[in-house]
């Protein structure tokens, strides 16, 4: 079943993501980005249900290398940015900046809202990046040919190439 906007095609899905996310706007109060030192690390004090309700509803957009925006297509920075920014936070734009700009957490602390970063094709510098929505997985932009998606990080692929996680908020 589809429900239908003008221009827009909305799942039942789609539209409880919708539903929080709206509901945490109007909620949500003050909450907004602000910086935590002069190391470029941004602590955001809203609610994190909006930045993942957000990547919610991009799943399905095509990957583009150097992407930054759903018309367009996202490489796997540029979904993380592009999401961040919905709810107000500004974060850098390549995996590695990214990465650098997280506070480091153990895997088994893992929140939603969390970014995970891989070490694809065994390069020594972060080259990729997804944000965690529990449960063991995350939304991310795979590679040319796919679309944003939900993956596991249990998955031997993922296992293998995983290098670590951070928090921006």
């Amino acid at each position: 079943m589809y429900y239908f906007i003008p221009c827009l095609k909305i799942t039942p899905t789609k539209t409880v993501f919708l539903f929080i996310s709206l509901a945490s706007l109007l909620l949500g109060g003050c909450g907004g980005p602000t910086k935590q030192s002069s190391t470029q690390r941004y602590v955001y004090s809203g609610d994190k249900s909006a930045l993942i309700a957000k990547a919610h509803l991009l799943l399905g957009t095509p990957y583009r290398y150097g992407g930054s925006h759903p018309s367009t297509g996202f490489d796997c920075s540029g979904f993380v940015q592009y999401t961040h920014a919905s709810v107000g936070l500004r974060v850098p734009r390549t995996s590695k900046q990214q990465h650098q700009a997280t506070k480091p957490i153990r895997k088994h602390d893992l929140r939603p809202g969390d970014l995970v970063f891989f070490r694809i094709n065994r390069k020594r510098t972060i080259s990729h990046v997804g944000i965690y929505i529990g449960k063991g997985k995350f939304i991310h932009a795979p590679s040319t040919g796919k679309r944003v998606s939900i993956a596991r990080l249990d998955n031997p692929y993922w296992q293998r190439n995983y290098n670590s996680a951070g928090r921006i908020f």
